[in-house]
């Protein structure tokens, strides 16, 4: 069988930039933690204020990345008022010509296209007058792409995790402080229909004060690891060189903002475990007898387990499983003092409410507790991504932006929900010792309000 020299080219090339860029956090790690001027940096505490910047009538906007995901973006982005696509990078050039053409079609001028090499995003943050750069590239460009942003004026928003690394989260919050711009991960599950119903239940009070949540990634991504395009082209070598929780945030966001997380809670500690690392393995048996993946090593436990506790008392449990066969879930549970949510399927018990002491379908309370910004927006989402969500998420983005808003996730919501996944290394690496969580808001998260009700 003819090898795909193509696929290859670009599977070595994202090897060796996940190997280079994490040689290059390493060296910044090294320089900050000798630094006595970074060092105490960190020990001021963040704005008394959530940032919010003045409104502006457009949003001008280049693109970093305009793979599968960063297409949807886009598309949702040519949808909503206020909007010009004004730049547009990617290292394959067929893509950017494709959503030039997207960006004609929706009645728009041609975007500047960006296709010289990895880093040609610095270039266009250096040269286009823009108000947002947002990024859907891998995992290990999130944060030189939104670095890059803000250094050059311009806000930041990042597919997820926003960063791989605690020195790049720290990175992060002290570019985001520095510059005064906003930095967001645009964690598009905290917009999905249950998790926003849940937290409209949550903050009128009605399972009582919070007390334990469970979340997670499960979904089988052996297809996407190893497909030929797209994630395979990248996604796969994490598994060779890290052990832990590798993508905590869809599951962690929404629980996160039911706790209130850095904003009036924090996390404080976390422990984690991962089991034997089998799934890829078994999976490469199915490739052909000369696909050179058949010799790779994979070391990511195929079933990570992290537990976090936060300072107020909360407990999380939080699961990462990508590489066996299962159906998808992401837990999502939400437990107090008055009852309990949980989803796949989803479901409520509330005491004095719920006739028997059993689960009843979460979609009995809906016309009471659908929370206003799905109402809102349902019509305007259909069709977008992620059953609606994905368009949700980009229209908030833009809204906060054309109104002066702090947005509804913020840059030390960004590191914070990140931080987990060295966390979670460090803990595996160290046979499940607990390992603090860094204050990346350095106390402020005891005064900052709780996201409240988006009403639309």
């Amino acid at each position: 069988m003819k090898k795909d020299q193509s696929f290859l080219q670009f599977s070595r090339r994202s090897f060796l930039s996940l190997s280079g860029i994490a040689s290059m956090a390493l060296a910044m790690k090294s320089s900050a933690q000798n630094d006595p001027a970074t060092q105490s940096i960190r020990n001021i505490p963040a704005p008394a204020e959530f940032f919010s910047a003045p409104p502006m009538e457009t949003v001008r906007v280049g693109f970093v990345g305009v793979g599968g995901m960063g297409t949807n973006h886009v598309k949702n982005l040519l949808r909503i008022e206020g909007v010009q696509l004004k730049a547009v990078c990617d290292i394959v050039p067929e893509r950017v010509e494709n959503v030039k053409k997207m960006a004609v079609s929706a009645g728009q001028p041609e975007p500047t296209g960006y296709t010289k090499g990895e880093w040609d995003f610095k270039r266009m943050c250096e040269t286009e007058e823009l108000d947002l750069v947002y990024t859907a590239t891998p995992w290990e460009w999130h944060v030189p792409v939104c670095v890059s942003a803000m250094e050059n004026g311009k806000h930041a928003a990042t597919e997820v995790p926003a960063a791989v690394t605690l020195e790049e989260c720290w990175q992060l919050v002290e570019t985001a402080e520095k510059y005064k711009k906003h930095c967001v991960m645009m964690e598009n599950c905290c917009y999905n229909r249950t998790e926003l119903m849940m937290l409209h239940m949550v903050r009128k009070g009605l399972i009582g004060e919070l007390i334990h949540g469970e979340c997670g990634y499960m979904h089988d991504l052996r297809g996407v690891k190893f497909s030929k395009g797209g994630e395979g082209l990248w996604r796969r070598a994490h598994s060779m060189k890290r052990d832990g929780n590798l993508y905590p945030t869809h599951g962690l966001g929404p629980i996160a903002q039911y706790m209130n997380i850095n904003r009036g809670d924090q996390f404080e500690y976390l422990v984690s475990i991962s089991s034997k690392s089998r799934g890829l393995q078994e999976y490469q048996k199915t490739l052909p007898e000369d696909d050179p993946r058949r010799n790779e090593k994979y070391v990511l436990g195929d079933v990570n387990l992290s537990i976090i506790k936060t300072y107020n008392g909360c407990t999380i449990y939080i699961v990462h499983d990508t590489n066996l066969p299962r159906p998808y879930s992401r837990i999502n549970t939400i437990q107090g003092t008055k009852g309990i949510i949980t989803d796949y399927p989803p479901r409520i018990f509330i005491e004095g409410l719920s006739e028997k002491e059993e689960f009843e379908p979460l979609e009995k309370y809906a016309n009471q507790w659908e929370h206003p910004l799905w109402k809102a927006m349902q019509e305007s989402a259909k069709g977008a991504g992620h059953g609606g969500m994905d368009f949700i998420e980009d229209y908030r983005l833009i809204e906060c932006l054309r109104k002066g808003l702090p947005t509804d996730m913020n840059v030390y919501d960004a590191a914070g929900w990140s931080a987990v996944s060295e966390l979670s290394e460090r803990s595996v690496a160290q046979r499940g010792a607990p390992q603090d969580f860094p204050d990346f808001t350095r106390g402020r998260w005891k005064e900052y309000p709780p996201l409240g009700i988006i009403y639309g």
